[in-house]
């Protein structure tokens, strides 16, 4: 095998979870380009029939699975229903994720347990239910979506740091214990992404102004400047990396 060809996903089956929009519909349109077999998800059936008919005009190789990460026995229910119905899956990545700002002496209970649930508790929620399936076969990518949040705080967002600090010890805990198993569990970092989580932020020509400036690379990132790191990690080419988080955010950890 080639160095090219170690990046190439013909034929593996992957599944993405909050993907009908944003980051996770960038990474599934790049996994799908590399050859794919791509399975969206989300809990609105409307908005991932429409993401799966836009990566399928492309030509792409895409199914749909709908369900709610955060509840584990949805999770375990839709993931037996994707391996009976379309094979072995060979690549996650748990992407599914929120933000709720606000102070934190301020900030209501109800909506710590929400973000938790959803940034923290369904990584681990689909990690273990997809991990059981691989550690048999001896082999697995999972990627867990992290955030420059993993390293750096920022007024009104701590629990959403704390969520994204947890989910990488997560990251690294979940490839000390299933990397014996052959199975490769590794974090992308993404720094400030043109997003709807972030439209406010976009908006704001003061925010924006501080964040270009701060950035080395001078601009905001967009979704599709994630698709190398996410092809890297869920295919050959990584075999020997686990455990890593592999921060994309145009030098902003770099620098203070």
């Amino acid at each position: 095998m080639t160095v090219l060809q170690s990046f190439q996903l013909q034929g593996k089956l992957a599944l993405i979870t909050g993907s009908s929009a944003g980051i996770g519909f960038a990474l599934a349109r790049a996994l799908g380009q590399a050859g794919a077999h791509v399975i969206l998800n989300g809990r609105r059936a409307d908005k991932v029939e429409t993401a799966a008919a836009t990566l399928q005009a492309e030509g792409l190789k895409v199914s749909q699975s709908v369900f709610d990460v955060t509840q584990a026995q949805d999770v375990a229910t839709a993931i037996h229903q994707i391996e009976s119905d379309l094979g072995h899956l060979e690549i996650l990545i748990n992407n599914a994720g929120m933000q709720i700002r606000g102070p934190l002496h301020e900030y209501k209970d109800e909506d710590w347990h929400t973000l938790m649930r959803t940034n923290l508790d369904s990584i681990y929620f689909v990690g273990k239910t997809v991990a059981q399936k691989m550690i048999p076969r001896g082999r697995g990518k999972i990627i867990n979506i992290c955030s420059v949040q993993s390293e750096l705080g920022r007024p009104g967002i701590a629990p959403y740091t704390a969520s994204k600090g947890a989910v990488k010890m997560l990251t690294k805990g979940m490839a000390i214990d299933w990397g014996q198993f052959g199975i490769n569990v590794n974090g992308i970092g993404p720094g400030y992404f043109k997003t709807e989580l972030n439209q406010k932020l976009v908006d704001d020509p003061q925010f924006s102004s501080w964040l270009v400036g701060r950035t080395p690379s001078r601009r905001w990132g967009d979704v599709e400047d994630l698709g190398g790191a996410a092809v890297f990690l869920a295919s050959d080419a990584s075999k020997f990396v686990n455990g890593h988080i592999l921060y994309v955010d145009g030098g902003v950890t770099a620098t203070l």
